[in-house]
């Protein structure tokens, strides 16, 4: 990557620009203050022309800031200079090119790199060979006069008697040596075994629950996440996050158990439990908040673009949620975490119809004693995986 290749997708954002300018009219001009729904018919478009999508953590990483430090892959490159009406993003390049610049292939080694492996290889060949001649050490035997060299029979009594003395030594050591590593391994693991019988009490004298949920009216699967919080005595409670479809399981030596269950359509349920004699599976039914559902259900209902389910639509919604409503939409992206919107606004989005809405989750809804839906929190999850 190089400084020009930077300024190079400085040019091809514009032209993304004004390639979506000529058809539509976001918010603002400038592409890097788009944001909620003028990314998502963004995307839509961009679906439509170039058959591909980027998700909106990208398009804040990207587009949010100018200019970039860092090149996109080379697909989405593609990508966006295809939508901006290009072959490809050498493509773009090549019809772009400053003053002086020689655009190369993408396989082609530069002078510079060239240079870089010819100064590698000369630093690792070998050097010249290097005779190097040990000196010589003169020994100089001494001569040793004894008296008793002549007399070997006197010499070899002496010689067995230190052998045998060394042997019987070297015997005894062996032996205290390894009773002492016989002893220190005996010690060692009855303190592991102890140390694991310790250290994992919980899990040998704990016993598994597994608690499965079903929706009351339906009699199927609950459709949404739960939470679960786990209240011991004495304790801060515990929070799980149970997927539709998914049972909780919970492994524990307690002989109560006490969990509060919660979900964005279903009513708030504590359940107790003894578990002296309580089964290892059960089954616990939930009782849906019809008007929650109904107000997700018409959220992500598919009008087809008919103007009179579109007007139904909105109807229904209006009905729904207050007027003084608190809603919120999470991102995924850290640049841009969370937007507020307004009941208008948000009716305006779901009635908007977009291929993103199939993603649209709720992470949080509330009502007050009227009925009216005074809070949601939801989320439209990408399709784009990042690599």
């Amino acid at each position: 990557m190089t400084d020009l290749d930077l300024l190079h997708f400085e040019q091809l954002k514009k032209d993304v620009q004004a390639q979506y300018l000529e058809e539509y009219t976001p918010s603002f001009d400038d592409i890097s203050k788009w944001k909620g729904i003028d990314i998502i018919y963004f995307q839509e478009d961009l679906r439509k022309k170039a058959k591909g999508n980027i998700s909106e953590k990208s398009f804040y990483t990207y587009f949010k800031n100018a200019p970039v430090t860092k090149l996109p892959r080379i697909d989405m490159l593609n990508l966006l200079s295809i939508y901006a009406g290009y072959d490809s993003w050498y493509e773009f390049k090549k019809q772009h090119l400053f003053a002086g610049e020689l655009l190369q292939d993408e396989q082609n080694i530069d002078d510079e790199e060239g240079k870089k492996l010819q100064q590698m290889v000369s630093e690792v060949s070998p050097s010249p060979e290097v005779d190097i001649v040990a000196p010589k050490i003169e020994s100089k035997t001494e001569e040793i006069t004894d008296l008793q060299k002549t007399n070997t029979e006197n010499q070899e009594i002496n010689k067995n008697s230190t052998s045998l003395e060394k042997q019987q030594n070297t015997t005894s050591v062996f032996h205290k040596r390894n009773y002492q590593k016989a002893t220190w391994i005996t010690v060692t693991s009855i303190f592991a075994v102890l140390l694991g019988v310790l250290g994992f009490k919980d899990v040998l004298f704990s016993k598994e629950y597994t608690y499965c949920f079903t929706d009351a009216d339906r009699g199927a699967g609950v459709i949404n996440t739960l939470e679960i919080k786990v209240i011991k005595e004495n304790e801060s409670p515990i929070l799980y996050k149970i997927k539709p479809g998914e049972c909780f399981v919970y492994s524990t030596k307690d002989k109560n158990l006490k969990m509060q269950i919660s979900s964005p359509f279903y009513e708030y349920l504590e359940v107790n439990r003894s578990l002296e004699n309580a089964p290892d599976d059960e089954m616990i039914e939930l009782k849906p908040d019809d008007y929650k559902m109904a107000a997700y259900y018409f959220s992500i209902k598919d009008a087809n673009g008919d103007p009179e389910e579109l007007k139904k639509k909105r109807s229904q919604l209006e009905n729904l949620i207050s007027n003084n409503a608190v809603i919120y939409q999470i991102y995924d992206s850290n640049i841009y975490g969370i937007e507020r919107l307004d009941k208008q606004k948000y009716i305006t989005l779901v009635t908007t119809p977009t291929t993103s809405l199939k993603n649209l989750s709720v992470i949080e809804m509330k009502k007050d004693t009227q009925g009216k839906i005074i809070s949601i929190k939801f989320k439209i999850a990408t399709d784009e995986k990042d690599k």
